[in-house]
C-alpha cells in the first residue's frame, strides 16, 4: 500500500509539473503568434513595403505617400533604441564589473553583507521614479554652465537613466560569474608568482568571460525593452538622432504613446504592432546570443 501511495504521489507530481511546463509553453507560443500575426498584417494585408518600413526616416501614419500608403519609416526609432541601449551599457559596464570584482575578490565580507543588498534596492524602484528623476534638468543646467542651450531631453539622458536601471542586473550576474570560477585557478596563479590584480585580469575574468557576456546581454535586453522611463526623458521626437543631446524616440516610446490612440484593426494600429514585432524579434536575438554564449562556454569548460 505504501508503495502504491508513493507511486500515486509521483504520478500526481509529474502531472502537475508537466501541466506547468505546458502552460508556460502555450503562453510563449500564443504571445509570439499574436504579435507576429498582427505585425505581419502590415505587410500582407495592408500592402506596406517591408524595405521602406525598415529604412524609411519619416514616421507619420496619418499621412500618405505618393503610392497612397501611410508614411511609416521605423529607422529613427530603431536607431534611437540601439543608441540608447549601447550607450547605457557602456555607462553601466565599468561600474558593474568593478563592483563585482570588489565584492568577490577584494572585500567579499563587506560586499556580500552590505554592498550587494544596497545595490539590489535599485531593482525595487519603479521605472516611473527613474523617469521623474530623469537627469534632464542636470544635463540642461550643465550645458547652460558651458554656454550651451539644450532641452536636456535626448539619448544621453535616457542612457544615464537606463544605465542606473540595468546596473543591478549586470552587477549581480557578474558577481555570480566571478564567484563561480574555481578557487584552484586563483591558487595556481598565486603559486606561479602572479599578483592579485594579475590573477584577476588574466585568470578570473578570462575564465568567467562567457558568463560575463551573458550578464551584459541580459542588461542590454532590459535596456532595449524599457518603455516608461525612456519615454519620459528621450524627448519623443520621431527623427533620426543627430546628437546625444537632441530629442529622439525609441521603439518602446512610440508604442506606449500611440497604441492607445489608434482603433484596433486599422492600418495605423497594425504598424504599431509591427514595431512590437520588431522589438520582440530583437529580444529573441538577444536571447539566442545568450544561449550561444552559454553553449560555447560549456563546451570550453568541458
Amino acid at each position: 500500500m505504501a508503495l502504491m501511495a508513493k507511486a500515486r504521489v509521483e504520478r500526481v507530481g509529474q502531472g502537475v509539473t508537466g501541466a506547468c511546463i505546458a502552460l508556460v509553453a502555450l503562453l510563449v507560443v500564443t504571445l509570439v503568434a499574436m504579435v507576429a500575426g498582427r505585425g505581419i498584417a502590415t505587410f500582407t494585408a495592408d500592402g506596406i513595403d517591408l524595405g521602406s518600413f525598415l529604412t524609411g526616416t519619416t514616421w507619420n501614419p496619418h499621412q500618405e505617400d505618393a503610392s497612397g500608403m501611410p508614411t511609416v519609416g521605423a529607422l529613427p526609432m530603431i536607431a534611437g533604441s540601439f543608441s540608447v541601449t549601447l550607450l547605457s551599457t557602456l555607462f553601466a559596464l565599468p561600474i558593474a564589473f568593478g563592483s563585482a570584482i570588489f565584492v568577490v575578490e577584494v572585500a567579499p565580507r563587506f560586499g556580500r553583507r552590505v554592498f550587494q543588498p544596497l545595490l539590489e534596492l535599485l531593482v525595487g524602484i519603479p521605472s516611473v521614479v527613474y523617469g521623474l528623476i530623469g537627469f534632464v534638468a542636470w544635463v540642461r543646467d550643465a550645458a547652460a554652465a558651458m554656454g550651451q542651450t539644450i532641452t536636456g531631453f535626448g539619448i544621453f539622458s535616457s542612457a544615464v537613466v537606463l544605465a542606473i536601471m540595468i546596473l543591478p542586473t549586470i552587477t549581480s550576474l557578474s558577481i555570480d560569474a566571478l564567484a563561480a570560477v574555481p578557487h584552484e585557478y586563483r591558487e595556481g596563479s598565486y603559486a606561479l608568482g602572479c599578483t592579485r590584480w594579475q590573477t584577476i585580469w588574466n585568470v578570473v575574468l578570462k575564465s568567467a568571460a562567457p558568463s560575463l557576456m551573458t550578464a551584459v546581454i541580459l542588461g542590454m535586453t532590459r535596456a532595449f525593452g524599457e518603455a516608461l522611463a525612456v519615454q519620459m526623458v528621450v524627448g519623443n521626437a520621431i527623427q533620426m538622432p543627430s546628437g546625444l543631446f537632441t530629442p529622439a524616440s525609441t521603439l518602446t516610446s512610440v508604442l506606449t504613446m500611440g497604441m492607445g490612440n489608434e482603433a484596433m484593426g486599422t492600418v495605423h494600429n497594425d504598424v504599431l504592432w509591427s514595431l512590437a514585432l520588431l522589438l520582440l524579434a530583437m529580444s529573441l536575438v538577444f536571447i539566442m546570443i545568450i544561449h550561444l554564449i552559454g553553449h560555447k562556454g560549456a563546451a570550453k569548460r568541458g
